[in-house]
Protein backbone atom coordinates (compact mmCIF):
# COMPACT_ATOMS: atom_id res chain seq x y z
CA UNK A 1 0.00 0.00 0.00
CA UNK A 2 2.94 2.39 0.67
CA UNK A 3 4.51 1.73 -2.40
CA UNK A 4 1.28 2.23 -4.65
CA UNK A 5 0.67 5.64 -2.72
CA UNK A 6 4.20 6.32 -3.52
CA UNK A 7 3.71 5.57 -7.28
CA UNK A 8 0.79 7.71 -7.06
CA UNK A 9 2.06 10.45 -5.68
CA UNK A 10 4.79 10.55 -7.98
CA UNK A 11 3.05 10.30 -11.07
CA UNK A 12 0.89 13.44 -9.82
CA UNK A 13 4.49 15.40 -9.16
CA UNK A 14 5.63 14.73 -12.77
CA UNK A 15 1.85 15.04 -14.34
CA UNK A 16 2.38 18.28 -12.39
CA UNK A 17 5.95 18.95 -13.79
CA UNK A 18 4.67 18.20 -17.16
CA UNK A 19 1.64 20.96 -17.01
CA UNK A 20 3.70 23.24 -15.42
CA UNK A 21 6.71 22.91 -17.96
CA UNK A 22 3.66 23.18 -21.00
CA UNK A 23 2.60 26.57 -19.68
CA UNK A 24 5.98 27.77 -19.21
CA UNK A 25 7.07 26.75 -23.06
CA UNK A 26 3.51 28.54 -24.02
CA UNK A 27 4.12 31.64 -21.84
CA UNK A 28 7.47 32.14 -23.17
CA UNK A 29 6.60 31.79 -26.54
CA UNK A 30 3.01 33.53 -26.84
CA UNK A 31 3.60 36.81 -27.82
CA UNK A 32 6.05 35.42 -30.67
CA UNK A 33 3.58 33.69 -32.06
CA UNK A 34 1.04 35.93 -31.81
CA UNK A 35 3.12 38.51 -33.98
CA UNK A 36 4.04 36.01 -36.05
CA UNK A 37 0.03 35.35 -36.95
CA UNK A 38 -0.76 39.35 -37.16
CA UNK A 39 2.06 39.88 -39.60
CA UNK A 40 1.32 36.54 -41.65
CA UNK A 41 -2.29 38.28 -41.70
CA UNK A 42 -1.24 41.58 -42.65
CA UNK A 43 0.78 40.10 -45.54
CA UNK A 44 -1.59 37.17 -46.91
CA UNK A 45 -4.24 40.28 -46.95
CA UNK A 46 -2.07 42.95 -48.72
CA UNK A 47 1.10 41.70 -49.37
CA UNK A 48 4.00 41.38 -48.04
CA UNK A 49 4.54 45.23 -49.90
CA UNK A 50 2.61 46.20 -47.34
CA UNK A 51 5.34 45.31 -44.37
CA UNK A 52 7.91 47.94 -43.97
CA UNK A 53 11.93 46.46 -44.17
CA UNK A 54 12.29 45.76 -40.30
CA UNK A 55 8.94 43.59 -40.29
CA UNK A 56 9.88 41.40 -42.92
CA UNK A 57 13.04 40.66 -41.46
CA UNK A 58 10.96 39.99 -38.24
CA UNK A 59 8.68 37.90 -40.27
CA UNK A 60 11.62 35.64 -41.41
CA UNK A 61 12.73 35.42 -37.99
CA UNK A 62 9.82 34.73 -36.41
CA UNK A 63 9.03 32.33 -38.75
CA UNK A 64 12.34 30.43 -38.45
CA UNK A 65 11.81 30.51 -34.69
CA UNK A 66 8.26 28.96 -34.62
CA UNK A 67 9.67 26.46 -36.70
CA UNK A 68 12.03 24.95 -34.69
CA UNK A 69 9.25 25.99 -31.78
CA UNK A 70 6.93 23.01 -33.49
CA UNK A 71 10.16 20.66 -33.92
CA UNK A 72 10.87 21.04 -30.12
CA UNK A 73 7.27 20.56 -28.90
CA UNK A 74 6.93 17.10 -31.20
CA UNK A 75 10.01 15.95 -29.39
CA UNK A 76 8.79 17.07 -25.98
CA UNK A 77 5.40 15.58 -26.28
CA UNK A 78 3.91 18.28 -25.65
CA UNK A 79 0.26 19.00 -26.07
CA UNK A 80 -1.77 18.25 -29.17
CA UNK A 81 -3.40 21.38 -29.10
CA UNK A 82 -0.11 23.25 -29.00
CA UNK A 83 0.91 21.09 -31.75
CA UNK A 84 -1.73 21.78 -33.61
CA UNK A 85 -2.11 25.44 -33.21
CA UNK A 86 2.19 25.79 -34.20
CA UNK A 87 1.32 23.15 -37.59
CA UNK A 88 -1.43 25.82 -38.57
CA UNK A 89 0.99 28.68 -37.64
CA UNK A 90 3.65 27.41 -39.62
CA UNK A 91 1.97 26.21 -42.40
CA UNK A 92 0.31 29.65 -42.91
CA UNK A 93 3.83 31.30 -42.87
CA UNK A 94 5.49 28.90 -45.17
CA UNK A 95 2.91 30.16 -48.30
CA UNK A 96 3.83 33.42 -46.97
CA UNK A 97 7.07 33.46 -47.23
CA UNK A 98 7.62 31.13 -50.06
CA UNK A 99 5.43 32.82 -52.07
CA UNK A 100 7.12 36.03 -51.64
CA UNK A 101 10.14 34.63 -52.43
CA UNK A 102 9.22 32.89 -55.69
CA UNK A 103 10.25 35.73 -58.26
CA UNK A 104 9.98 35.59 -62.04
CA UNK A 105 13.02 36.26 -63.93
CA UNK A 106 12.71 39.38 -64.63
CA UNK A 107 12.29 40.43 -60.83
CA UNK A 108 14.84 38.72 -60.14
CA UNK A 109 16.82 41.31 -62.61
CA UNK A 110 14.85 43.88 -60.84
CA UNK A 111 15.92 43.08 -57.82
CA UNK A 112 19.39 42.85 -58.27
CA UNK A 113 19.72 46.36 -59.59
CA UNK A 114 17.97 48.17 -57.21
CA UNK A 115 18.73 46.13 -54.57
CA UNK A 116 21.16 43.56 -54.22
CA UNK A 117 23.91 45.49 -56.50
CA UNK A 118 23.89 48.90 -54.62
CA UNK A 119 23.87 46.86 -51.04
CA UNK A 120 27.04 45.18 -51.99
CA UNK A 121 28.39 48.59 -52.86
CA UNK A 122 27.96 49.74 -49.83
CA UNK A 123 28.78 46.58 -47.76
CA UNK A 124 32.17 46.16 -49.40
CA UNK A 125 33.09 49.91 -48.71
CA UNK A 126 36.44 49.05 -47.65
CA UNK A 127 38.12 47.19 -50.54
CA UNK A 128 36.39 49.68 -52.97
CA UNK A 129 37.63 52.48 -50.92
CA UNK A 130 40.68 51.29 -50.74
CA UNK A 131 41.01 51.11 -54.83
CA UNK A 132 39.75 54.43 -55.11
CA UNK A 133 42.16 55.90 -52.91
CA UNK A 134 45.06 53.87 -54.39
CA UNK A 135 43.37 55.72 -57.71
CA UNK A 136 43.20 59.07 -56.34
CA UNK A 137 46.85 59.00 -54.99
CA UNK A 138 48.33 57.78 -58.26
CA UNK A 139 46.83 60.35 -60.40
CA UNK A 140 47.79 63.16 -58.05
CA UNK A 141 51.19 61.58 -58.10
CA UNK A 142 51.37 61.07 -62.28
CA UNK A 143 49.79 64.42 -62.88
CA UNK A 144 52.26 66.42 -60.49
CA UNK A 145 55.15 64.43 -62.46
CA UNK A 146 54.38 64.54 -65.35
CA UNK A 147 53.31 68.14 -65.47
CA UNK A 148 57.22 68.97 -64.18
CA UNK A 149 58.79 66.95 -66.91
CA UNK A 150 56.34 65.18 -69.48
CA UNK A 151 58.92 63.09 -70.63
CA UNK A 152 58.05 61.12 -67.16
CA UNK A 153 54.66 60.00 -68.81
CA UNK A 154 56.96 57.65 -70.41
CA UNK A 155 58.57 56.13 -67.27
CA UNK A 156 55.49 56.18 -65.32
CA UNK A 157 53.55 54.06 -68.41
CA UNK A 158 56.15 52.35 -70.10
CA UNK A 159 54.80 50.22 -72.99
CA UNK A 160 51.75 52.77 -73.37
CA UNK A 161 52.24 55.14 -77.07
CA UNK A 162 52.16 58.69 -76.11
CA UNK A 163 52.32 60.55 -79.55
CA UNK A 164 53.08 64.37 -79.26
CA UNK A 165 49.81 65.66 -78.29
CA UNK A 166 48.86 68.13 -81.04
CA UNK A 167 45.46 68.64 -80.79
CA UNK A 168 42.13 68.20 -78.20
CA UNK A 169 41.69 64.36 -77.20
CA UNK A 170 37.71 65.49 -78.60
CA UNK A 171 39.13 65.58 -81.26
CA UNK A 172 41.72 62.59 -81.26
CA UNK A 173 39.42 60.22 -79.79
CA UNK A 174 35.89 61.18 -81.77
CA UNK A 175 36.92 61.77 -85.04
CA UNK A 176 34.69 59.07 -86.37
CA UNK A 177 31.83 58.66 -88.78
CA UNK A 178 28.89 58.63 -86.02
CA UNK A 179 27.34 56.18 -88.08
CA UNK A 180 29.64 54.11 -86.46
CA UNK A 181 28.46 54.85 -82.99
CA UNK A 182 26.83 51.22 -82.02
CA UNK A 183 30.32 49.57 -83.26
CA UNK A 184 32.29 52.02 -81.01
CA UNK A 185 29.99 51.52 -77.97
CA UNK A 186 30.38 48.20 -78.18
CA UNK A 187 34.21 47.79 -78.81
CA UNK A 188 34.41 50.10 -75.74
CA UNK A 189 32.29 47.68 -73.68
CA UNK A 190 33.93 44.80 -73.95
CA UNK A 191 36.70 46.64 -73.35
CA UNK A 192 36.10 48.07 -70.58
CA UNK A 193 34.32 44.63 -69.38
CA UNK A 194 37.33 43.07 -70.13
CA UNK A 195 39.94 45.19 -68.01
CA UNK A 196 37.34 44.59 -64.67
CA UNK A 197 37.22 41.34 -65.02
CA UNK A 198 40.88 40.31 -64.86
CA UNK A 199 40.92 43.17 -61.81
CA UNK A 200 38.74 40.67 -60.31
CA UNK A 201 40.22 37.74 -61.22
CA UNK A 202 43.38 39.07 -59.92
CA UNK A 203 42.04 38.57 -56.77
CA UNK A 204 43.79 34.93 -57.13
CA UNK A 205 46.90 36.40 -57.12
CA UNK A 206 46.66 37.62 -53.68
CA UNK A 207 45.36 41.09 -55.22
CA UNK A 208 48.48 41.67 -56.53
CA UNK A 209 47.37 41.83 -59.97
CA UNK A 210 44.28 43.92 -59.13
CA UNK A 211 45.93 46.38 -57.61
CA UNK A 212 48.67 46.95 -60.41
CA UNK A 213 45.49 47.33 -62.49
CA UNK A 214 43.89 50.20 -60.31
CA UNK A 215 47.59 51.97 -59.95
CA UNK A 216 48.08 51.64 -64.03
CA UNK A 217 44.34 53.13 -64.54
CA UNK A 218 45.59 56.05 -61.76
CA UNK A 219 48.52 56.90 -63.26
CA UNK A 220 47.12 56.56 -67.10
CA UNK A 221 44.58 59.16 -65.76
CA UNK A 222 46.57 61.44 -64.02
CA UNK A 223 49.89 60.93 -66.72
CA UNK A 224 47.17 61.94 -69.65
CA UNK A 225 45.06 64.75 -67.75
CA UNK A 226 48.73 66.63 -67.48
CA UNK A 227 50.07 65.99 -70.94
CA UNK A 228 46.61 67.77 -72.31
CA UNK A 229 47.31 70.52 -69.66
CA UNK A 230 50.67 71.44 -70.34
CA UNK A 231 49.72 71.70 -73.88
CA UNK A 232 46.29 74.07 -73.25
CA UNK A 233 43.73 70.85 -73.82
CA UNK A 234 43.32 70.31 -69.72
CA UNK A 235 39.63 72.12 -70.05
CA UNK A 236 38.40 69.88 -73.07
CA UNK A 237 40.78 66.72 -71.52
CA UNK A 238 38.40 66.77 -68.61
CA UNK A 239 35.49 67.24 -70.35
CA UNK A 240 35.58 65.08 -72.87
CA UNK A 241 35.93 62.26 -70.43
CA UNK A 242 32.97 63.47 -67.69
CA UNK A 243 30.24 62.10 -69.28
CA UNK A 244 31.41 58.61 -69.49
CA UNK A 245 34.46 58.57 -67.08
CA UNK A 246 32.69 59.34 -63.98
CA UNK A 247 30.33 55.91 -64.30
CA UNK A 248 33.70 54.28 -66.24
CA UNK A 249 36.38 55.17 -63.20
CA UNK A 250 33.78 54.31 -60.46
CA UNK A 251 33.44 50.75 -62.06
CA UNK A 252 36.93 49.99 -62.27
CA UNK A 253 36.81 50.65 -58.36
CA UNK A 254 34.11 48.42 -57.52
CA UNK A 255 35.84 45.93 -59.97
CA UNK A 256 38.72 46.39 -58.17
CA UNK A 257 37.13 46.17 -54.76
CA UNK A 258 35.88 42.59 -55.91
CA UNK A 259 39.01 41.44 -56.43
CA UNK A 260 40.48 42.42 -53.20
CA UNK A 261 37.19 40.63 -51.58
CA UNK A 262 38.14 37.46 -53.19
CA UNK A 263 41.77 37.83 -52.17
CA UNK A 264 40.32 38.09 -48.58
CA UNK A 265 38.52 35.37 -48.70
CA UNK A 266 41.93 33.28 -50.44
CA UNK A 267 44.14 34.75 -47.68
CA UNK A 268 42.66 35.53 -44.58
CA UNK A 269 39.56 32.95 -43.82
CA UNK A 270 39.25 33.70 -40.71
CA UNK A 271 37.80 30.69 -38.44
CA UNK A 272 36.30 29.31 -41.19
CA UNK A 273 37.69 26.76 -43.83
CA UNK A 274 39.65 28.35 -46.73
CA UNK A 275 37.50 26.89 -49.06
CA UNK A 276 34.22 28.20 -47.24
CA UNK A 277 35.38 31.37 -46.53
CA UNK A 278 36.62 32.07 -50.66
CA UNK A 279 33.15 30.82 -51.51
CA UNK A 280 31.31 33.31 -49.71
CA UNK A 281 33.56 35.84 -50.93
CA UNK A 282 33.66 34.81 -54.30
CA UNK A 283 29.60 35.08 -54.03
CA UNK A 284 30.24 38.44 -53.02
CA UNK A 285 32.47 39.55 -55.82
CA UNK A 286 30.40 38.36 -58.29
CA UNK A 287 27.43 40.33 -57.36
CA UNK A 288 29.99 43.50 -57.52
CA UNK A 289 30.85 42.31 -61.10
CA UNK A 290 27.63 41.70 -62.54
CA UNK A 291 26.65 44.85 -61.24
CA UNK A 292 30.05 46.77 -63.27
CA UNK A 293 29.39 45.09 -66.12
CA UNK A 294 25.93 46.69 -65.91
CA UNK A 295 27.81 50.10 -64.99
CA UNK A 296 29.73 49.55 -68.26
CA UNK A 297 27.42 48.70 -70.31
CA UNK A 298 25.53 52.68 -69.54
CA UNK A 299 29.12 54.15 -69.44
CA UNK A 300 29.96 52.63 -72.90
CA UNK A 301 26.83 53.44 -74.66
CA UNK A 302 27.25 56.99 -73.61
CA UNK A 303 31.09 57.38 -74.79
CA UNK A 304 29.98 56.07 -78.29
CA UNK A 305 26.91 57.98 -78.85
CA UNK A 306 27.02 61.32 -76.06
CA UNK A 307 30.61 62.12 -75.64
CA UNK A 308 31.45 61.98 -79.46
CA UNK A 309 29.00 64.97 -79.78
CA UNK A 310 30.68 68.33 -80.19
CA UNK A 311 29.26 70.19 -77.26
CA UNK A 312 30.55 72.66 -75.79
CA UNK A 313 33.05 72.55 -72.34
CA UNK A 314 30.32 73.48 -69.88
CA UNK A 315 27.87 71.62 -71.18
CA UNK A 316 30.32 68.01 -71.64
CA UNK A 317 30.71 68.72 -67.69
CA UNK A 318 26.96 69.32 -66.31
CA UNK A 319 26.32 65.86 -68.21
CA UNK A 320 29.59 64.58 -66.33
CA UNK A 321 28.16 65.99 -63.04
CA UNK A 322 24.37 64.85 -64.02
CA UNK A 323 26.08 61.24 -64.28
CA UNK A 324 28.51 61.45 -60.83
CA UNK A 325 24.76 62.68 -58.77
CA UNK A 326 23.03 59.49 -60.11
CA UNK A 327 25.70 57.59 -59.60
CA UNK A 328 25.85 58.68 -55.95
CA UNK A 329 22.46 58.83 -55.44
CA UNK A 330 21.67 54.97 -56.86
CA UNK A 331 24.86 53.59 -55.08
CA UNK A 332 24.10 54.93 -51.75
CA UNK A 333 20.13 55.18 -51.78
CA UNK A 334 19.08 51.96 -53.93
CA UNK A 335 17.82 49.37 -51.78
CA UNK A 336 18.14 50.64 -48.60
CA UNK A 337 14.08 51.30 -48.22
CA UNK A 338 13.28 48.03 -49.94
CA UNK A 339 11.91 45.84 -48.20
CA UNK A 340 14.82 42.95 -47.10
CA UNK A 341 14.81 39.44 -48.61
CA UNK A 342 13.17 36.65 -47.29
CA UNK A 343 16.32 34.72 -46.97
CA UNK A 344 14.46 31.76 -45.45
CA UNK A 345 15.76 28.16 -46.06
CA UNK A 346 13.69 27.00 -43.31
CA UNK A 347 10.98 24.76 -44.35
CA UNK A 348 8.38 23.16 -42.02
CA UNK A 349 10.07 19.82 -43.13
CA UNK A 350 13.83 21.09 -43.18
CA UNK A 351 13.81 23.47 -39.56
CA UNK A 352 17.31 24.49 -38.44
CA UNK A 353 16.91 23.07 -35.23
CA UNK A 354 20.47 23.72 -33.82
CA UNK A 355 19.82 27.72 -34.44
CA UNK A 356 15.58 27.32 -33.40
CA UNK A 357 16.87 25.15 -30.10
CA UNK A 358 19.69 27.45 -29.46
CA UNK A 359 17.71 30.68 -29.44
CA UNK A 360 14.47 28.90 -27.18
CA UNK A 361 16.79 27.71 -24.42
CA UNK A 362 18.42 30.87 -23.99
CA UNK A 363 15.01 32.17 -23.19
CA UNK A 364 14.24 29.93 -21.16
CA UNK A 365 17.05 27.96 -18.81
CA UNK A 366 14.40 26.06 -17.74
CA UNK A 367 13.73 23.94 -20.58
CA UNK A 368 17.04 22.92 -21.29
Amino acid sequence: MTMLLFATGTASSLGEASTMRERRFVSVRRQRWDRLGALVDRAAARGVRALSADEVDELALTYRAATSDLAIARTRGEDPVILDHLNRLTGRAHAVVYVATARSGWSRVRAFVVRDFPREVRRSWMPIGFCTLITVVSALIAFASVWSDPANAHALLPGMPLPPVTKALHDTNFGFDRAYSPAVASEIITNNIRVAVVAFAGGMTGGLLTGWIILTNGLMVGALGALYGKVGFGPDFWATIAPHGVIELSAIQISGGAGLLLAAGYLRPGRARRSDALVLAARRAATLVIGVALLLCVAGTIEGFISPQRLSIPVRGAIGAATAIALLAYLLGAGSQQAARLDVNVGVEQRDGELGRGDVDDQDPALA
